[in-house]
């Protein structure tokens, strides 16, 4: 499930500089994700875990990454708590693992249609996978 959003921000003005052609990949991707139900913009580590606290376990938002050389981080309840994973932007692709788009968006769908199969495992969540 997806934990609802606050209102839309504004593009973001933090982000490093960017080639043309990167910068409309990462413009067309905030503009998907402002419009969507799960992203939250500007939200510490602490407050997203704080509100997934006690949400069910698989849900999840979006944020923008504290960590200068990640732009986003996917927040999700797990059944040992939150965990927070960094989403990479390398030459014009969001990273997450092994999957890779030119969309936050559709990089999302393409983990959650993978996991379903093949759980990923990150050194974060202690060994549990995420499916």
């Amino acid at each position: 499930s997806v934990l609802p959003s606050p209102a839309p921000t504004s593009l973001p003005d933090r982000f490093r500089m960017f080639r043309s052609c990167e910068w409309e990949v990462l413009e067309r991707s905030l503009n998907i994700l402002q419009a969507s139900d799960f992203y939250w913009g500007p939200l510490s580590v602490g407050e997203a875990h704080a509100k997934l606290q006690q949400e069910p376990v698989g849900t999840y938002l979006v944020r923008d990454s504290s960590q200068g050389n990640c732009l986003f981080s996917l927040s999700v309840r797990m059944p040992t708590g939150p965990v927070s994973l960094r989403i990479s932007f390398q030459e014009g692709y969001f990273r997450l693992k092994n999957w890779f788009s030119d969309c936050v968006v559709q990089l999302l769908e393409l983990v959650v249609a993978g996991t379903r199969n093949n759980p990923l495992h990150f050194d974060e969540m202690g060994g549990t996978p995420l499916v």
